[in-house]
């Protein structure tokens, strides 16, 4: 099943106070962006965010699952919580603060002609 775009839109408005977000489509599901950093998806509508420290401090109340199978477990966001703009842009924050950048691409070498 894949997530609706209206569901992808509403989730990216409401995380906007927390930077430049964004989602891209990835198989039929959406990854999530906060300033370059990837920092959860959307599966089969539902929101997962990477688990940090702080991001458990602050969400002591979720739990973890995994967005497809094979996965490492993730913050499973409840619905229920996803009108609370404010919290969500925290817990982006706080999350996107504790991962690494991402690595630089590789350019591809020019081919001679």
């Amino acid at each position: 099943m894949t997530s609706d775009r209206s569901t992808v839109a509403f989730i990216v408005d409401q995380l906007s106070a927390a930077g430049d977000v964004s989602a891209k489509p990835m198989f039929g599901e959406y990854d999530l962006y906060c300033d370059g950093k990837m920092f959860g998806m959307i599966c089969d509508g539902q929101l997962f965010i990477k688990p940090t420290a702080g991001g458990r401090t602050l969400a002591a109340d979720l739990e973890e699952a995994p967005p497809y199978p094979g996965a490492k477990p993730c913050l499973l966001v409840d619905p229920d919580r996803w009108d609370d703009s404010d919290w969500l842009a925290g817990l982006v924050r706080s999350t996107i603060a504790e991962l690494p950048l991402p690595k630089p691409k590789a350019r591809k070498p020019k081919s001679a002609s």
